[in-house]
């Protein structure tokens, strides 16, 4: 693991940019996957503006999101399409039939994974992916338990996962029970990962990822297994 203690946010969310970017300039055709939530929001934010200016440019770049909400339409303020559609593609030039996102109102969810995982096989896989981590040591929704799957799934959140999230919704109640995700295996597969945490909050779960044994109880800690991943972190989330 390659760690990168940074100052703050700000700084976080810049040197994840100039990862993103330089592998667009090495590879103008890269496929991402990509996260969503507070914590990429501002490394949006800096690719948007290296776009605008002409330094990185995503009109071959594939996308494919690493989850979504089961049970929120794409118009869903916090479904993540809408995040996405909303705060990052409208505003860079990528093609809308590169853009990859999961159906959170699938009618059919073992065709909508299987889909899934069969369209970034003939992407090619991911060639970098971008997470997130939850307090408990999700990556993706895949969430704490005695084993994990391998493959896009539906899953069942946790109770302190809803109760986290619940600050994006009017109430508790309105957080979505389950959600789509890729698997472990899918993000293992990709050739390279960064990883993005920032503040207090995740500062026991960012030295159980990096040091203790591997284990399902914390899925995070299978990222010890990748031969390249970057972890980038504010001051905060190393205290």
């Amino acid at each position: 693991m390659n760690i990168i203690v940074v100052k703050d946010y700000n700084e976080m969310s810049y040197q994840a940019a100039q990862l993103i970017a330089e592998q667009i300039i090495n590879k103008k055709n890269s496929v991402l996957g990509i996260a969503t939530g507070s914590t990429p929001e501002g490394m949006y934010k800096e690719l948007i503006r290296l776009n605008q200016e002409g330094k990185v440019n995503f009109s071959e770049v594939i996308t494919f999101n690493l989850d979504e909400y089961y049970g929120l339409s794409p118009e869903h303020p916090q479904s993540y399409c809408f995040f996405m559609l909303n705060d990052f593609f409208k505003h860079v030039n990528i093609k809308k039939e590169n853009i990859h996102l999961l159906n959170g109102i699938t009618e059919n969810i073992d065709k909508e994974c299987k889909q899934y995982e069969a369209l970034i096989k003939k992407s090619g896989s991911i060639d970098l992916q971008v997470l997130g981590i939850g307090d408990n040591g999700h990556i993706g929704f895949n969430e704490p338990d005695i084993s994990l799957n391998t493959q896009t799934h539906l899953v069942n959140l946790t109770t302190k996962t809803i109760r986290a999230n619940s600050r994006f919704f009017n109430t508790a109640q309105e957080v979505p029970k389950k959600a789509i995700t890729m698997g472990i295996g899918t993000i293992m597969r990709s050739r390279k990962i960064i990883l993005l945490a920032n503040g207090k909050r995740k500062a026991r779960v960012i030295e159980r990822t990096i040091n203790s044994p591997i284990t399902t109880k914390v899925p995070a800690t299978i990222l010890q297994l990748h031969n390249d991943v970057t972890i980038i972190i504010d001051q905060e989330a190393v205290s």
